[in-house]
């Protein structure tokens, strides 16, 4: 029997749940009678997607449909990081959309010092952009899973490796 148990708050983007709200958004895209004869595109590399449209109107539907399919795919809104608009060849606009992945230092701290000041018997230090919480006791960490459920966080959290 394991000394410690620990789990990882950790926070991430499901990158095949994008790919499928890309892939929507595109299907709707096609269907839309007022995107007919513009140049409208949704493009998809490793870990962005871009969007490229011929005015601001156009531009700010075409963010629309891929946020609500963002949101019905499960995507949480707080990791989407839209980018300025940017000037693109042939007129048009290019907008790029970025994930936010990982806790930033600062906010892990934060996270750290809610935690601690919980006074449950648990030991929580930062891994990178991850925050492990370890302690003796099972019940300790489930109570510092349902509080940490508890906050409003500006970033979601999923907790992995539970040991």
């Amino acid at each position: 029997m394991a000394d410690n148990y620990s789990f990882d708050i950790v926070s991430r983007v499901d990158m095949q749940e994008v790919r499928n709200a890309v892939d929507q958004s595109r299907k709707e895209l096609a269907n839309r009678y007022d995107f007919r004869g513009s140049k409208t595109e949704i493009e998809f590399e490793k870990d962005e997607v871009t969007l490229v449209c011929d005015d601001d109107f156009r531009l700010g539907q075409l963010r629309d449909i891929v946020e609500t399919k963002m949101i019905r795919r499960g995507v949480d809104i707080r990791q989407l990081d839209f980018q300025e608009p940017e000037k693109a060849g042939g007129m048009t606009l290019r907008q790029r959309l970025k994930f936010k992945v990982g806790i930033p230092q600062d906010q892990a701290k934060d996270l750290i010092k809610k935690i601690k000041d919980t006074k449950l018997k648990v030991q929580a230090q930062m891994q990178g952009e991850e925050v492990r919480v370890s302690a003796k006791v099972k019940d300790d960490l489930q109570k510092v899973i349902q509080f940490v459920k508890g906050l409003d966080l500006p970033y979601p959290v999923d907790f992995v490796n539970y040991r």
